[in-house]
C-alpha cells in the first residue's frame, strides 16, 4: 500500500475502525456454529477475517452452510469514517452473480417452451443480431462461447471509468457497438468470459416474454424465493437500505494511491450480466435452492453444471464456473465484481458445502484474487 493510502487508513483507524474481533448480531455472544465432524472450521474462517480493515479488503461478510452444519461471521467497517462494525445483514453489489439469475431464467423459459437453447439468437433478435452472428445460440450465449466482442463505454482507465461512474448506457446500444466489430471467434469454438452474451440474453428475455427483464427476475425468482434483500437498481447509483461503503485503490500521476468511496456507482453498463443487489443471506437461498432444482426444473437445470465439450480449457457452463479445490473436490461458483464490492457463490453439487460472501476489496477489479477473499474461500472449503 503507497504513503497516501497508508495515511488515510491510519487516519480511519485513529478515529476507531474496529479490527479485532469479528461482529456478530445483536445478543450473540458468539458467530452461531453447528459444530459437527464434518463441519465448518470456525477458527480458520475467524482467522480468514482477522485485521479488516486492512490494505485488502474494508469489510466482509460470510455464510457457510451445507450438511454440516453452518457458520455465520462479519469483520471490518461499515465505513472508514465513522469506524462502526460492518452491518452483517447489509445489502451489496453482487455484479456478476447477476449472470447466475439471468441464466436460470433464460432455461426456465426453455423448460416452459417459449425459445430452444439451439434457436440461433438472430431468429429472435433479427433487428439486433447482423448476419455475420447468425451462427450463435441462446446455449452459446449462457456458456460463453458466442464469439461476440464487447460493447463500447466510455474511458480507457480506473480514473476515466470513474468520471462516468453516473452515465446511464441503454443494452441495446451496448449490443449494437459489439455486433458492428468482426468476432473474437466461430460459434462454439472458444470459450471467453464476457458481460455481452448475457447482456444480449437478458433482452432475448425481454423479447420472448414481452416484459422488462427485471420484472421477469424478480417475479420467477426473487418473491417466489423471498429475497426480500434483492432487487434491480436500475439507473440509480445508489444502495437502498442498509449498506456498507466501498472503496477503491486509484492510481495517481506520482506514483501514489488514494483511497476513495465509490459505493455510488451506475451499474446499467452491466444490467443483466451485472447490476443486481443483493444480501449473503439471500443468495445463500437462491444458490440451495437453484441446486435442489427449485428454480429451474427438470433436465434443463443440467446445463448449469455442464461445460461445453470439445471447447479447449472450458470451466463455464450455463451461469455457473467449474473449480476444483486442491484436494480434488469440485466445485460450481459464480463471481462478481463491481468497485468496492466483491461477491462470490459457491458450493459442491450436493450441497455438503455452501459458501456465500461479499468482501468491500480496495481492488474489486484487480488481475489477482482479493488475498481476504482467497483466505474466506480456503478456510471455507478446508485449503491448507
Amino acid at each position: 500500500m503507497h504513503a497516501r493510502t497508508r495515511a488515510l487508513v491510519a487516519a480511519a483507524l485513529v478515529l476507531g475502525v474496529t479490527a479485532g474481533p469479528l461482529a456478530v448480531p445483536a445478543g450473540a455472544a458468539a458467530p452461531p456454529v453447528i459444530r459437527t465432524q464434518d463441519g465448518p472450521d470456525a477458527g480458520a474462517l475467524r482467522a480468514a477475517l482477522a485485521g479488516l480493515p486492512d490494505a485488502g479488503a474494508t469489510a466482509a461478510l460470510v455464510r457457510v452452510g451445507g450438511t454440516g452444519g453452518s457458520w455465520r461471521g462479519s469483520a471490518g467497517v461499515h465505513d472508514l469514517g465513522t469506524g462502526r462494525p460492518a452491518d452483517p445483514h447489509a445489502r451489496f453489489r453482487a455484479g456478476s452473480v447477476t449472470k447466475v439469475f439471468t441464466a436460470a431464467v433464460v432455461l426456465q423459459l426453455a423448460g416452459e417452451g417459449r425459445l430452444h437453447l439451439d434457436d440461433r439468437v438472430r431468429d429472435h433478435l433479427p433487428e439486433l443480431i447482423p448476419a455475420a452472428y447468425a451462427g450463435v445460440t441462446v446455449r452459446q450465449l449462457l456458456n460463453h462461447t458466442h464469439g461476440l466482442p464487447d460493447g463500447d463505454f466510455p474511458g480507457k482507465n480506473l480514473e476515466e471509468w470513474y468520471a462516468h461512474r453516473f452515465d446511464v448506457h441503454d443494452p441495446r446500444a451496448i449490443v449494437a457497438s459489439a455486433t458492428a466489430k468482426k468476432r473474437i471467434a466461430p460459434p462454439g469454438e472458444v470459450q471467453r468470459y464476457s458481460n455481452i452474451g448475457y447482456t444480449v440474453a437478458g433482452l432475448l428475455v425481454e423479447r420472448v416474454t414481452g416484459d422488462a427483464y427485471a420484472d421477469q427476475v424478480t417475479r420467477r425468482i426473487l418473491r417466489p424465493l423471498g429475497l426480500h434483500g434483492t432487487y434491480f437498481p436500475g439507473a440509480s447509483p445508489a444502495i437502498r437500505g442498509p449498506h456498507n461503503r466501498g472503496y477503491q485503490v486509484f492510481p495517481l500521476p506520482d506514483g501514489s494511491t488514494e483511497l476513495r468511496d465509490v459505493t455510488e456507482w451506475g451499474v446499467t453498463d452491466g444490467w443483466a450480466a451485472g447490476d443486481l443487489v443483493s444480501t449473503t443471506a439471500d443468495l445463500e437461498r437462491f444458490l440451495v435452492a437453484l441446486f435442489r432444482g427449485r428454480v429451474v426444473r427438470g433436465p434443463l437445470l443440467q446445463e448449469m453444471f455442464t461445460v461445453p465439450a470439445g471447447v479447449p480449457g472450458a470451466t463455464m457452463s450455463a451461469g455457473l464456473q467449474r473449480y476444483r479445490t486442491d484436494d480434488g473436490r469440485v466445485l460450481w461458483l459464480k463471481t462478481g465484481g463491481r468497485w468496492g464490492y466483491n461477491t462470490v457463490i459457491a458450493a459442491t453439487r450436493d450441497l455438503s458445502r455452501t459458501l456465500v460472501y461479499s468482501v468491500n476489496s480496495t481492488d474489486a477489479k484487480g488481475k489477482g484474487m482479493n488475498p481476504v477473499a482467497e483466505r474466506i474461500m480456503r478456510a471455507a472449503f478446508g485449503q491448507a
